[in-house]
């Protein structure tokens, strides 16, 4: 066997759209702005897409769903999540687990973090660890203009690709 590890990161600002939702992890947060971007904006589903994708060498988010693509506008980031998983497994490659950190002061992710577990672990068949973290008024993360995540993932490849 063959074992690869890959780090994601994303981020984004927060929108100025009131009816924007926020996803995070897949998990539609009631208590707060969505984020400004081009698809739905789920930094957690971009950084797990971007560790996997970076893992077995297939590049990153940016060229599989460009933001210059209107295909992509308002896409489901878990979809997008599911596809990257569809393109490991066709180059023979399995997730062996992901562990995801989001940088936000707002909202809180302890309330919502089994719930969001469940989805990523569902979408990259294998166990997904979700923890919230603050930037303790640092910066632009600590005066609550956005959020950020950052990612470590394993794959293996067992077998030749299919």
């Amino acid at each position: 066997m063959t074992f690869r590890v890959g780090n994601g990161f994303d981020i984004h600002r927060f929108s100025d759209d009131p009816s924007r939702p926020l996803v995070l992890g897949g998990v539609v947060f009631q208590d707060g702005p969505g984020l400004h971007g081009h698809s739905d904006a789920d930094v957690v589903a971009h950084s797990i897409a971007d560790a996997l994708l970076g893992a077995v060498g297939l590049g990153d988010i940016g060229m599989h769903f460009p933001d210059t693509d209107d295909r992509w506008r308002g896409a489901d980031s878990m979809a997008l999540l599911a596809e990257v998983v569809r393109m490991l497994d066709a180059d023979g490659w399995s997730v062996v687990n992901v562990d995801c950190s989001v940088v936000a002061e707002r909202p809180a992710i302890a309330p919502h973090r089994q719930a969001m577990c469940d989805r990523l672990s569902e979408a990259v068949r294998a166990p997904v660890s979700v923890k919230g973290r603050r930037a303790e008024g640092i910066g632009g993360l600590g005066r609550a203009e956005g959020i950020v995540c950052l990612t470590s993932a394993l794959v293996e490849r067992s077998g030749s690709p299919s």
